[in-house]
């Protein structure tokens, strides 16, 4: 009888065990699975705009930061940097500044300046189809840049004041009786702001006395393009904006004039504002006045690039 008792716990135990080896807590955990890597996304092609002088400007955009640009089979590298409006790269000494306007891109190469800053020679005016319009103000540059639709943007800026802006003499040209000097305001300031509409502008003498026999008269467009209307120009800080100061140099002998005033200053103020910036610029316009442009986004004809000084060592 005992050994029966015995054989019957030696056999439950083992069904005990059988059951408790069947259970799925006991099971085996299934073998770790590598994910596949994601695939990668196709880069964007890159784009080509034509240009005014029958040249083609390439750009592609491997990021959102970068633009990779081909012109007239040279390379340049560029990466963004603030712009009052649009999308504006710079490197290799170069500026390449797009913007969407009435179903386009419109796009500006440039040469920078000294301070490899600003572009101050531009080199192409180009465009292409647009996929989209663009409101005026900074890029915001954590938006994508796929196939290079430009970002959007935020609101215009507040109107620039006379403290904040530096005048500059930024090239010019001549031709049958006619000089036109293209006059740079700059924003010294640190916030952007916006020149709208054509500046007031005052001629004076050497002692500094206003030329009241010359008048300043508005005249829309710029020398190169005559009767466009007045558009809002963004100025990011240390970006500049344009004007023309056009005069005839032939005296007016019907009116009896035999030699013209001498100018040595002009004292330009912003519209809306009453603080006046100056800058030496000497001329002697006839016929009793000068015909001054609305501000514009570039300078145009561009100034003759600098001539190349003696290697340093």
């Amino acid at each position: 009888m005992r050994r029966f008792r015995t054989a019957c716990t030696v056999v439950s135990s083992l069904a005990l065990i059988a059951a408790a080896g069947c259970t799925p807590d006991a099971e085996s955990p299934p073998a770790p699975v590598t994910p596949s890597p994601a695939p990668a996304g196709p880069a964007a092609p890159p784009i080509s705009y034509a240009c005014e002088s029958g040249q083609s400007v390439t750009v592609a955009y491997p990021d959102t930061s970068t633009a990779q640009l081909t012109y007239r089979a040279q390379s340049y590298t560029m990466r963004t940097v603030q712009a009052a409006s649009g999308a504006r790269f710079t490197g290799s000494g170069m500026e390449w500044w797009i913007a969407a306007r009435e179903g386009s891109e419109n796009a500006t190469l440039s040469r920078l300046g000294p301070n490899d800053d600003v572009g101050v020679a531009v080199l192409e005016r180009c465009s292409r189809p647009s996929s989209g319009p663009v409101a005026p103000g900074p890029v915001d540059p954590m938006q994508p840049l796929p196939g290079g639709p430009l970002p959007p943007v935020t609101a215009t800026a507040a109107p620039c004041r006379g403290p904040q802006l530096k005048l500059s003499a930024d090239g010019g040209d001549a031709g049958a009786g006619n000089r036109v000097a293209i006059i740079g305001v700059q924003n010294l300031g640190t916030q952007v702001c916006s020149l709208t509409g054509y500046p007031t502008v005052i001629l004076q003498d050497g002692q500094g006395r206003n030329l009241t026999a010359v008048r300043s008269e508005q005249s829309p467009g710029s020398y190169l393009r005559t009767g466009q209307a007045p558009t809002p120009v963004s100025l990011a800080p240390q970006g500049k904006a344009f004007f023309d100061v056009a005069w005839n140099v032939v005296p007016d002998e019907s009116q009896g004039q035999r030699t013209c005033p001498s100018a040595a200053r002009i004292r330009v103020t912003a519209p809306g504002d009453s603080s006046p910036v100056s800058l030496d610029q000497a001329f002697a316009p006839c016929g009793g006045r000068v015909r001054i442009s609305p501000f514009r986004q570039v300078a145009e004809p561009a100034p003759e690039p600098a001539a190349a000084g003696p290697a340093k060592r």
